[in-house]
């Protein structure tokens, strides 16, 4: 709560901060669904992640990390109406002012299973917090750019990341139940030619040492975690991320998707990254889509509501051997299938304690 002093400079200045109310969805737009608490504690072990990292120990000089997790994705009412101010059009009497709605946000992983390839002992420990990311969501109501061939560019992600990287990304908002399949091998790898192939050829001794072992290792034996046990689980595999999105929605009578596309290549976002990460394992590029689904529950007037989302990080390190520029870009794939849990949780800082979420607070 801000001092009184603070909220009357503010009603002086024309601009008044007050706590977020439940009418104040309503001006949400796109984002309308996000307000609370969404979770893998219905649907655990859904969050897949697969990384290559620098490991000059092995023979590849690289290894291949596929971790499985579970989520606690918050996101609150920042604000519904930040003024961008703008030059105001005198002549035809057009305000220059843009207005933002914003979300704050927090997500934080926690790894329940790893495994990589080649081994090299360095996974952290199950039940350990891997990824912990506060930003905002933000939607413009106006004065939005726009693309003739993308659409409009209406809602942008703002995120920090702990390793040092700063994230800006615009997006468009779709309606479509569609999840494309996503490729998580590398661009421009040492072979010179088709990774795929490659990967593709049976695992044996004549290919068991090359380039892309490791990719060729889990799609061949695609990484199961905690859910090894379940009959005809397929596994998170390299070649096609995206196949257990597809699958955990097949099942749901969805009822309206609501589709975030949002994309650093676009206009004026990017990354940032501290000089170590631009030197070593330069973070270059990132599109994330969020899929809102509503999906019949068991209540006619309450749809349960999931949340799907797939997120593609190039890392660029190591020479080309393609001929063309530049390093090999190299796809960092996140995707989670999870579930809103409340409408209205307590404020999200005080939900993590050491690094995990506590729910004696939620």
């Amino acid at each position: 709560m801000l001092p009184e002093s603070s909220v009357e400079d503010i009603r002086e200045s024309g601009r008044v901060i007050t706590p977020a109310a439940e009418a104040d969805k309503t001006k949400l737009g796109p984002l309308k669904d996000l307000p609370g608490r969404w979770s893998n504690d219905a649907l655990p072990g859904r969050g897949w992640n697969i990384i290559a990292l620098p490991f000059f120990e092995g023979p590849f000089k690289y290894r291949l990390l596929m971790n499985q997790y579970n989520e606690d994705l918050t996101f609150e009412i920042a604000d519904t109406g930040v003024p961008n101010r703008g030059i105001e059009t005198a002549a035809a009497g057009i305000s220059g002012d843009q207005f933002v709605v914003a979300l704050d946000y927090q997500q934080v992983t926690t790894q329940i299973a790893a495994a990589d390839f080649p081994e090299s002992g360095l996974k952290a420990r199950n039940e350990t917090p891997i990824h912990h990311e506060p930003g905002l969501f933000l939607h413009m109501t106006n004065k939005a750019r726009s693309d003739e061939a993308l659409g409009t560019f209406d809602v942008a992600r703002l995120g920090t990341i702990p390793h040092g990287d700063s994230v800006l990304a615009l997006g468009t908002v779709k309606k479509s139940l569609g999840i494309p399949p996503m490729s998580g091998l590398p661009v421009g790898s040492r072979l010179g030619h088709t990774v795929l192939d490659e990967v593709l050829k049976p695992v044996d001794e004549a290919n068991r040492n090359d380039y892309v072992a490791p990719y060729r290792h889990f799609h061949h034996a695609p990484f199961k975690g905690t859910l090894a046990g379940l009959p005809d689980f397929p596994g998170f595999e390299p070649v096609d991320t995206t196949r257990l999105l597809r699958e955990a929605i097949a099942g749901e009578t969805v009822l309206e998707t609501t589709v975030l596309d949002f994309d650093t290549t676009i206009e004026s976002g990017g990354i940032l990254n501290i000089p170590f990460v631009v030197d070593e394992a330069n973070a270059t590029s990132m599109r994330s889509i969020f899929w809102i689904h509503k999906v019949k529950g068991n209540s006619p007037d309450k749809p349960r509501m999931l949340l799907q989302y797939a997120q593609f990080v190039f890392l660029d390190f190591f020479p080309r051997g393609d001929g063309s520029p530049g390093l090999i870009r190299w796809p960092h794939i996140s995707i989670n299938t999870m579930e809103k849990v409340e409408d209205d949780p307590k404020p999200m800082y005080a939900m993590v304690r050491d690094g995990k979420f506590d729910s004696s607070v939620a």
